[in-house]
């Protein structure tokens, strides 16, 4: 490792430590050590370009964006939420299950957790509030802790990204996500039930059985989007990108024609919008291309994977220490960070140790998940507050026992990877 390559590190932590864009610290710091080495400046320029427009899958993640925002924007959120009060409302802490089902639903739509906590948890952290039924701290700790969901079932804007540096099928990391999801639900669902019986929070006033048709009819339209997504995908008819498109045209028509819940003027916003959040995402991973570039220069990689070698970690010993590690990271480092700049070091060793690098991409991408509410930096937390006014002190008291519940999934599916492969071998994977 080069004394060029420490001085860029140096310049991409303190750049991100003293509150630079990511993507600004990225590029500044590779500048820095092409600058170093002698090597011409206009490189990291071609590196950035040849990376953009090589990779075709890159484009999904503007078009997973504009969904989200579209479905944000039009009425589709609230018959989403309609419609998981009228199924899970029912029980004792009712409204914590309707928030978790809800992410559920809405995460096989966006692709991205913070546009599920800014948009879907708005809403609901106001229902839960409403007449004093539940704290806000509470509400808002159990918002931030389902959308963390979201990028797991697919559509994933991070898969997508882990793709990219893992040159993995995008498709069979998809279908990896959607039990490891499930079972975050799950557990999420369990600690709320017992924190619920502990305080005794009331139960909610049941729906009808007789409402039910209806008020599944009116979300039904919008509950078909994942299958949509999933059927053109995996039926062969479209590849992820040309999904994510679908998606989008999709939204736009419930949302427009179906729904008739937005204007030209709000579809220009949400382009506008999306455009800005799309060329931030855009930036990030540009700034990640010239890093990576440097990293294999650097032959870091293969440095590492012979440290592993030379240790003789076992594949489950190489997990449980990639989990420690990104778990810390997260309390620091942004998710993307990790998944362009991190996790590239250790594809080459997981490789090695023969771990599917399905497998390893879901727990990657579950890992930073977690730490989008993982104390201090937690974004999904800011987001919240931001978007919400929940207190962070009441947030951050309340949302250690789904940290905690997450973590036990993480750990179950890291243990046991057919939690993660079962539905892609079942759908032709041999990895």
């Amino acid at each position: 490792m080069s004394v060029a390559f420490l001085l860029c590190l140096a310049v991409l932590f303190g750049l991100s430590a003293f509150g630079a864009p990511i993507a600004l610290a990225m590029i500044v710091a590779a500048i820095t050590y092409l600058g170093i080495i002698g090597q011409d400046l206009a490189l990291a320029s071609e590196q950035i370009l040849q990376g953009l427009y090589n990779s075709f899958i890159l484009l999904a993640v503007p078009l997973f964006i504009v969904a989200a925002n579209i479905m944000n924007a039009g009425t589709i959120s609230d018959r989403l939420l309609n419609f998981c009060v009228a199924a899970v409302g029912r029980f004792r802490g009712g409204l914590g299950h309707v928030n978790i089902v809800a992410s559920l639903i809405f995460s096989g739509m966006s692709g991205s957790a913070i546009a599920d906590a800014a948009g879907i948890g708005k809403i609901i952290i106001e229902m839960m509030t409403k007449n004093g039924r539940y704290p806000i701290g509470f509400s808002a700790a159990i918002t931030a802790a389902s959308a963390t969901i979201g990028p797991v079932i697919p559509p994933s804007i991070p898969m997508v990204m882990y793709a990219l540096v893992s040159d993995t099928s995008v498709g069979y990391l998809f279908l990896g996500g959607i039990t490891p999801g499930l079972l975050m639900g799950f557990v999420l669902m369990m600690m709320v039930a017992r924190i619920s019986k502990k305080r005794g929070f009331a139960v909610e006033a049941t729906v009808p059985l007789r409402d039910m048709p209806q008020v599944t009819l009116n979300a039904f339209p919008a509950l078909m989007m994942p299958v949509i997504l999933l059927f053109g995908i995996y039926g062969g008819a479209t590849t992820p990108t040309e999904a994510a498109a679908v998606a989008a045209i999709y939204a736009f028509f419930l949302a427009t024609v179906f729904y008739r819940a937005i204007s030209f003027r709000d579809t220009y916003d949400i382009l506008s919008n999306s455009a800005r959040s799309s060329a931030a995402v855009g930036l990030v991973i540009g700034g990640a291309l010239i890093f990576n570039y440097i990293v294999a220069t650097e032959n870091i990689p293969n440095i590492v994977g012979a440290f592993l070698r030379e240790i003789d970690l076992s594949p489950i010993a190489f997990l449980l220490m990639v989990n420690l590690l990104l778990l810390l990271l997260g309390c620091i480092l942004d998710a993307t960070t990790i998944l362009l700049v991190i996790v590239p070091l250790f594809l080459p060793a997981a490789r090695e140790l023969g771990i599917d690098l399905v497998h390893f991409g879901v727990v990657i991408v579950v890992n930073t998940m977690i730490g989008l509410i993982t104390p201090p930096y937690g974004i999904l937390l800011f987001v919240i507050n931001a978007t919400t006014g929940a207190p962070m002190r009441d947030m951050i008291g309340e949302i250690w026992p789904f940290l905690l519940a997450l973590i036990v999934a993480l750990l179950t599916m890291t243990l046991m990877p057919g939690i993660v492969l079962w539905l892609p071998r079942l759908l032709g994977y041999v990895g």
